[in-house]
């Protein structure tokens, strides 16, 4: 038997006290209230001079350069590589930004910047790594999967072969979903040596944004399932959540419109959180009897470079003419100014929070056809996106992280192809990179598919999925090896 897995944990509050500016829409939202704190959760494994230390945060992402900085506080004060420390976003849309999300509108004064809220949350992650860092002891894991029906694609097709998020499923010319769903989700539990649970990583294949257009600071479905493990397991009891491939998920079924109402506010919260909840219940006594105190671990780091989406001549010469009609027309501002006017009116008539934007408004078009001006123009000079992929393996489950919004197809691609008994992918981690569309969804179009959506395109989501199924494999093959 070789050296024993130490595991350690940590919880943080990570809600400002003062209204903050909500990221995730294109139009401001000022905080009223909180319906539920931020919370940034830290897990640590060691084993051997191997180590990773998994950060999450209630937040819509974070970017390179926050990680890089965050590694660059603990170099001296933690007692491993901090490039070990891996960072990830729930992508609740209810939470601050790091960074200035829009110079379109005037900060509202009463808000907290993101300057001072990205100071704040660098020293409370500080210390918290440092907490998990110090909090390893000796202990052991298990695996399940479990199910439970949570993501559904929010992707809508209409018979003129456009696609558009969060479309109008009655219309007459609605011709099907995209993509499809995920009702499965894992979950790897974490015992001490007596075999009392201390917490749990939990991977879900959609988005916490179950409060996505309303202006409460929110937490959301995984900010109460949080709670509920808690009450099930006791106060010490920590879980992870980590969004899986879920580009084109949202918690809510649009085929199904007249009972998704309650999905889109404080009462979808709850219905998901115990559906979840329950589901995590049923499958552990399994996990319970299935403790693994001899896991191994392994972590390795790539950097990948994926080719960046690129705009053919012909999208270039039509985008410039689109935007010099219409700003011909009305001025970018004067048209956000209409945006935001339409998006506020529309939010009295609607009988559901949200979404209440529409992006295919003058100021979206605009706004989509820049963006394929600006790649043009840059593209051959920046031909790649580079990240860095880390993969993880505990016992017989492996860990692959990505940058993305990553469409579920991909994920589904990995992880049918990965030798782990169980595949935890953790999109949004490490960085920022916008949507990942799949070749249909660029065909098609629409907001999640579109240049200004995302870095990568399809061509380079077929490069990701080989990429990251060679290094599982690879690291799974070699753990195999040393057994």
């Amino acid at each position: 038997m070789g050296e024993a897995l130490r595991i350690g944990w940590h919880e943080v509050d990570i809600t400002p006290e003062q209204p903050i500016e909500l990221c995730g829409q294109y139009y401001q939202r000022l905080s009223r209230g909180v319906h539920s704190r931020l919370k940034a959760v830290v897990w640590a494994v060691e084993q051997g001079g191997q180590a990773a230390v998994m950060v999450c945060v209630d937040l819509a992402g974070i970017n390179r350069a926050f990680q890089d900085e965050l590694r660059e506080r603990l170099r001296g004060r933690l007692s491993v590589d901090p490039g070990n420390v891996i960072v990830n976003a729930t992508h609740t849309h209810c939470g601050p930004s790091i960074a200035a999300f829009s110079d379109m509108w005037s900060p509202a004064p009463e808000a907290i910047d993101p300057d001072t809220y990205r100071s704040f949350l660098l020293d409370r992650l500080e210390e918290a790594v440092l907490e998990a860092w110090g909090d390893r002891s000796k202990g052991g894991v298990s695996h399940a999967c479990g199910h439970a029906s949570v993501g559904h694609c929010r992707r809508v097709v209409y018979t003129d072969g456009v696609a558009e998020m969060y479309g109008d499923t009655t219309r007459p010319d609605f011709a099907g979903m995209e993509g499809g769903e995920d009702a499965s989700f894992d979950v790897l539990f974490c015992f001490d040596e007596n075999g009392k649970p201390t917490g749990a990583v939990v991977n879900i294949p959609c988005p916490s944004q179950v409060m996505e257009a309303t202006y409460k600071v929110s937490s959301d479905y995984m900010g109460r399932l949080r709670e509920l493990t808690q009450e099930r397991f006791g106060e010490s009891f920590r879980t992870l959540c980590q969004v899986a491939p879920a580009g084109d998920q949202s918690p809510r079924d649009l085929t199904r419109p007249g009972t998704t109402v309650p999905l889109w506010g404080p009462e979808g919260v709850e219905i998901l959180a115990n559906r979840l909840m329950r589901a995590i219940d049923a499958v552990y006594p399994d996990v319970e009897r299935t403790i693994d105190y001899d896991a191994a671990l392994s972590h390795a780091v790539s950097s990948l470079a994926l080719p960046r989406r690129r705009a053919s001549y012909q999208e270039y010469r039509a985008a410039s003419e689109t935007v010099d009609r219409l700003e011909a027309i009305q001025s970018l501002q004067d048209a956000y100014a209409d945006f935001c006017e339409e998006t506020h009116a529309t939010e009295t008539i609607l009988n559901r929070p949200g979404p209440y934007d529409n992006k295919l408004c003058h100021f979206g078009e605009v706004m989509n056809n820049k963006a394929v001006i600006a790649r043009y123009e840059d593209q051959d000079e920046q031909p790649n996106y580079e990240f860095e992929l880390h993969v993880l393996r505990v016992g017989n489950v492996v860990f692959a992280t990505n940058p993305f919004e990553l469409f579920l197809e991909y994920g589904q691609r990995i992880r049918a192809r990965s030798r782990a008994a169980g595949t935890f992918l953790v999109q949004l981690c490490g960085d920022c990179g916008g949507y990942l569309p799949t070749p249909r969804a660029e065909q098609l179009g629409g907001y999640g598919g579109l240049i200004v959506n995302g870095r990568v395109g399809p061509d380079g989501g077929a490069l990701l999925v080989d990429a990251t199924v060679d290094r599982i494999n690879a690291i799974v093959s070699t753990d195999e090896g040393k057994a």
